[in-house]
């Protein structure tokens, strides 16, 4: 049985000895992990899990909106499962908030590409990954064109979370994470940046190893004042916070607007800056088409939740103090 947890857990794309290290931080019911790594190992490991994490990583990591429509059938099949246990809710809640992106991305598709483009909906859910077919020929770039700039455009974020109900923990953070964005000089809205990040889970776990409330990766982390052991700070909410609004501040005054901070937040500062020379631009639009398709959707993603819940228009945001 020990041995079937293990193989499910590295299933689901996470390091043994990572997970070994929770027991720090959270107690488990490690009978009930055995269940669940039971059944991963047993019945579903012909979805190959480790392989869903990482296509969703890579494509969002492109520009590509047709690849990372493609992988709506089984993300939401994934997704479905990973909500089922306490144990993978860290895991669920990270993929909830990438799930907008390829659903997004799926209905421009649907909208814009000729129909030979199109991959018809499973009859039935399925249990083993499909095999991409490639497209016939490639896709116009008018076609391109147009689904990206659905995907990518605000109106479609501004519909797509209208009524959005808020995360179940967000209301019992949000004082705190507020008093520690104004403490940092940040715009206290900018705390929902937690919510497309973690869907406000502290203990939210990317496949690639980022964590916590602001998904901070290890070297990030550190390089803010968090230590990753004998505990891992990324999990404790507030030094979480802290070190996001210390690094907003610094993306914001780097490239002075809070569109270019964003997509520096999730694409990297380094492409941001590159872009920027490249193109001899000065705003996020004029190199939002060079962006990863992630990134793409992740700036007018955020600023459409600022401004549903915060009832502002984010563009009007105060820079740093």
């Amino acid at each position: 049985m020990k041995n079937r947890m293990f193989i499910g857990l590295l299933l689901m794309g996470l390091p043994v000895h990572q997970t070994m290290a929770w027991d720090w931080e959270w107690e488990i019911d490690w009978d009930r992990v055995h269940r669940i790594g039971a059944v991963l190992a047993e019945e579903l490991a012909p979805a190959d899990w480790q392989g869903v994490w990482q296509e969703v990583y890579q494509s969002l990591r492109t520009g590509d909106f047709v690849d990372v429509a493609w992988l709506r059938p089984e993300v939401e099949v994934t997704l479905d499962f990973l909500r089922q246990f306490e144990e993978t809710k860290p895991f669920a809640d990270w993929l909830l908030q990438r799930w907008d992106y390829i659903d997004v991305a799926h209905g421009a598709v649907e909208a814009h590409a000729p129909p030979a483009h199109r991959r018809a909906p499973p009859t039935e859910p399925p249990t083993v990954r499909p095999v991409p077919q490639p497209s016939p020929e490639p896709l116009p770039a008018d076609n391109r064109r147009e689904i990206r700039r659905q995907a990518s455009s605000q109106e479609t974020w501004n519909q797509r979370l209208a009524g959005r109900p808020m995360p179940e923990r967000a209301e019992a953070l949000a004082p705190t994470l507020r008093r520690i964005f104004e403490e940092e000089g940040v715009p206290p809205e900018l705390i929902w940046v937690a919510e497309v990040e973690s869907s406000f889970n502290p203990a939210a776990r990317s496949p690639v190893g980022a964590l916590g409330l602001f998904q901070f990766m290890p070297a990030t982390a550190e390089s803010f004042g968090m230590s990753l052991a004998p505990v891992d700070q990324r999990l404790d909410p507030e030094l979480n916070a802290r070190a996001a609004a210390q690094y907003l501040r610094q993306l914001y005054r780097r490239f002075g607007s809070w569109s270019l901070a964003l997509a520096a937040y999730n694409g990297g500062q380094g492409r941001v800056a590159r872009l920027l020379r490249q193109h001899e631009a000065s705003r996020f639009e004029e190199i939002a088409p060079y962006l990863p398709s992630e990134t793409q959707m992740y700036v007018p993603k955020v600023m459409a939740t600022i401004a549903l819940r915060e009832g502002i228009d984010p563009q009007q945001m105060r820079g740093v103090t």
